[in-house]
């Protein structure tokens, strides 16, 4: 079975023996899953097949709605009532939320406890499990509190995909787009030219984004530097996520990244970065996957704002991860407000 080696800790894929072995040798103290009403559903009895040890469960809500502080607290409390100690284990079964979430609990339970990372969603596969950010959002503002920490494994089960929804399917195929843009040209071309998502095969598709991930993660594990060009799509993206987060009509992430990918290709185009052609065929191609939605480009002051609260910044200068080709990334590129409002005309204007 594949598995890619990272400095701290190794990622599995398809391999439940190995998940077996792995859990026997690690010798718990006690063992809690940490899941969600889907999670819990559709995946916890095919992981509870593969672990030989008595486990306890603890359930959140779905949403990153949920993914707050106070969630933090509900399931500190649960680990302490339950004889959670040094040596006990959290393994975290579910998409973004539930890794993030879950491994923050870990890493600060008792100054951190062991954690595994078995993501469910194509999302959180190629992007939420690898790399060590976990965290929770803050006042509505993306993942404003939290640690860097690598957990001991991550197992990714790609049939776990089947249990998703077309909407969950596009949301992580959002960051497919992204990693290849930023670091594979060849990638995202072929990315680019798939019209249904329903019938990939998506094992190769997600080592190889993984493997995207990793390579860059572990030159910068810290985000000081190279990492940062993770963040293309995200600056604008995560700002339109925030705001209609609590709205009627809210945003999956990978939505909301591809609204931030297209406005920020256009400022990659604007400081004369990638050709016309390319930021058209960027255009078409995540209008085509993602439909064309101008209203989320609204209020333009107000998501300028929440822009300027990105991790990024330095002093309230908003600092944006670009392309400098297609295929290759920069970072730290300054852009001045009214470029910004341009390439939220250049979507909306989209036909």
């Amino acid at each position: 079975m594949k598995f890619i080696d990272c400095k701290n800790y190794q990622i599995h894929f398809n391999d439940w023996q190995a998940f077996e072995v792995t859990i026997g040798k690690m010798n718990p103290s006690t063992c809690f899953i940490l899941v969600d009403e889907n999670t819990e559903k559709l995946c916890l009895h095919i992981l509870l097949e593969h672990v030989s040890i008595a486990c306890q469960v603890i359930k959140i809500p779905s949403g990153e709605q949920n993914k707050t502080l106070a969630t933090c607290q509900f399931v500190w409390t649960k680990l302490m009532q339950n004889g959670a100690d040094r040596h006990s284990i959290v393994i975290n079964l579910g998409g973004g939320v539930i890794g993030d979430l879950g491994g923050f609990c870990a890493a600060t339970y008792m100054r951190g406890i062991r954690f595994i990372q078995v993501p469910t969603t194509l999302l959180s596969q190629v992007d939420a499990s690898v790399g060590g950010k976990l965290g929770v959002d803050l006042l509505g503002f993306k993942n404003m509190v939290g640690v860097i920490k690598d957990p001991e494994f991550v197992f990714i089960f790609t049939p776990f995909l089947k249990t998703l929804g077309v909407d969950q399917i596009r949301s992580g195929y959002a960051e497919l787009l992204k990693h290849g843009l930023i670091a594979d040209k060849n990638a995202w071309l072929v990315l680019s030219k798939v019209n249904d998502l329903t019938t990939l095969n998506f094992d190769q598709m997600v080592y190889d984004s993984v493997l995207i991930k990793k390579g860059v993660t572990e030159k910068d594990p810290n985000e000081e530097g190279i990492r940062k060009i993770l963040n293309f799509g995200h600056t604008i993206g995560h700002a339109v996520e925030s705001y209609w987060m609590d709205s009627k009509s809210p945003l999956l992430h990978g939505e909301a990244i591809a609204i931030g990918m297209v406005s920020e290709s256009y400022l990659s185009y604007r400081i004369g970065n990638i050709t016309e052609s390319e930021l058209f065929y960027i255009r078409d191609t995540i209008t085509r996957i993602y439909g064309h939605n101008p209203k989320y480009l609204k209020p333009k002051a107000e998501l300028i704002a929440l822009m300027r609260s990105d991790k990024k910044n330095f002093n309230g200068v908003i600092k944006f991860a670009l392309l400098e080709n297609v295929g290759q990334a920069c970072y730290d590129v300054e852009v001045g407000n009214d470029v910004i409002e341009d390439s939220f005309l250049f979507y909306k204007e989209r036909i």
